[in-house]
């Protein structure tokens, strides 16, 4: 595994790859604050064109919001996960080809097939442009759909980013899941053993944390010699530390309701704890699914006073929020890397974390920007945050830390930078794979 701050050997790009490149950053879904992909496609978009390359985003719907620089390319698709009418049955009309029946058949059977269907898509799109105006790097953002592998068989210089194999999102579901629901969970999941082989079949991948590369080895079976990893970043002059008073008593997560590998429910547990002793009061940057594992614990703690659940917060209102937290948690069960850790850390909020996934390489080590518990243990959330809140010193001193690490480690701009030195040395690798297995050629004997 590489870490591309570091890796300076390789091969070197030619003369001509010195130049800006032409980069097709494909991502199948792109929601603005949630899900982390619109994240990572908006601002890396916008910091690799400030770098003065040509950026494409190429995006199935929800479409990104991009800032000013690189430029938007919609593919659509039937859209059936949609808000707020998700796994629609749509009209005859909109279907225009085959791939749309494939997509309507594949959700009524309970599968999700938007990584292929994506993937097919873009590749159909990509392969009716001539040479001259294809991108010299196509990025995919955790598609990983058998389009990508058809680019690659025609030549099309393909590079992946995985944030974490989504095997880990599959067992965490199926640990806490009914036999009914376990099929679902199979069938959903069924894109997997797709993404397991085209992971394989990528010749360079891209991860945010170590931890996350390991995982990546592990269930996709890559070589860790072709994963390099460059951490994500943050708009540290977005997100700042607030000019008001901090709410007391006010805790605030981005655990998302009903995902297991986010620990919403052991911090429920760890609420009702504290609760005995302080007035506390916690809110959920997500949004809360009817008849599900977390509205079960409000109901079996009593919490419906406690909790406040936002769904769809825009960026300023986020910023806010985490500002105005006297404490913020991530009490993930596993974090390829964790955006909210590192946006949170930049509001000089402190932060109480689990030791999972990355979250120990992201906030460092326990009491210096942010106390760390084992995940799943409301009784230990419950004492960190506890100590947090009974300790102003305690809480300035992990707040300003957390804020220069991420000044130190994570903005968005070395990330751009770490990135195109990258599909530079891609772009090198492949041009030198190529190079040997051309024949040299052959002279001409001249007669005497």
């Amino acid at each position: 595994m590489r870490d591309q701050h570091a890796d300076s050997g390789g091969a070197q790009p030619p003369a001509d790859v010195q130049r800006p490149l032409r980069i097709a950053l494909l991502s199948s879904r792109s929601k603005a604050h949630s899900g982390g992909q619109g994240i990572y496609i908006r601002h890396l978009s916008r910091e690799l064109a400030a770098l003065g390359h040509d950026v494409e985003v190429i995006s199935g719907p929800p479409y990104p919001p991009l800032d000013a620089g690189p430029r938007l390319t919609m593919v659509p698709s039937l859209d059936l996960y949609r808000e707020p009418d998700p796994f629609r049955v749509p009209r005859p009309s909109e279907f225009r080809s085959a791939i749309d029946v494939y997509e309507f058949l594949s959700m009524c059977t309970g599968a999700f097939p938007e990584p292929l269907t994506f993937s097919m898509r873009a590749r159909r799109l990509l392969s009716k442009r001539p040479p001259e105006q294809q991108p010299d790097i196509i990025h995919d953002n955790q598609t990983l759909g058998y389009g990508m592998v058809l680019m690659e068989k025609q030549g099309l210089p393909v590079v992946a980013t995985i944030h974490h194999p989504i095997t880990v999102d599959k067992s965490l579901e199926l640990a806490s899941a009914n036999l009914r629901r376990k099929f679902m969970i199979h069938r959903w999941y069924s894109f997997l053993r797709m993404q397991r082989r085209v992971a394989q079949r990528m010749p360079e991948i891209l991860t945010v944390s170590e931890s996350s590369g390991v995982d990546i080895a592990a269930s996709f079976g890559v070589d860790h010699g072709r994963i390099t990893v460059v951490p994500l970043g943050v708009e540290h002059d977005v997100f700042v530390p607030p000019t008001a008073p901090r709410v007391p008593g006010r805790i605030v997560t981005t655990a998302s309701a009903d995902v297991p590998l986010k620990g919403l429910v052991p911090l429920l547990e760890a609420l009702a704890k504290l609760r005995t002793e302080r007035d506390v009061h916690l809110i959920v940057v997500g949004s809360l699914r009817e008849g599900g594992a977390t509205e079960e614990t409000l109901e079996r703690l009593d919490l419906h006073d406690a909790v406040e659940f936002r769904s769809d917060v825009a960026e300023p209102d986020l910023v806010e929020l985490f500002g105005s937290a006297q404490v913020a948690v991530v009490p993930s069960l596993y974090e390829g890397f964790s955006l909210p850790a590192v946006e949170i850390m930049a509001c000089a909020t402190p932060l109480v974390a689990t030791n999972a996934g990355a979250l120990p390489e992201v906030v460092g080590p326990d009491g210096e920007a942010a106390l760390r518990v084992e995940p799943g243990d409301p009784q230990a959330l419950a004492v960190a945050i506890g100590q947090i809140l009974d300790d102003d010193e305690l809480a300035a001193r992990l707040g300003a830390t957390g804020r220069k690490r991420v000044i130190e480690n994570y903005t968005w701009s070395v990330v751009a930078a770490r990135t195109a030195d990258w599909y530079r040395r891609c772009i090198a690798e492949r041009a030198a794979a190529a190079a040997a297995l051309t024949p040299p050629a052959r002279t001409k004997k001249t007669k005497t």
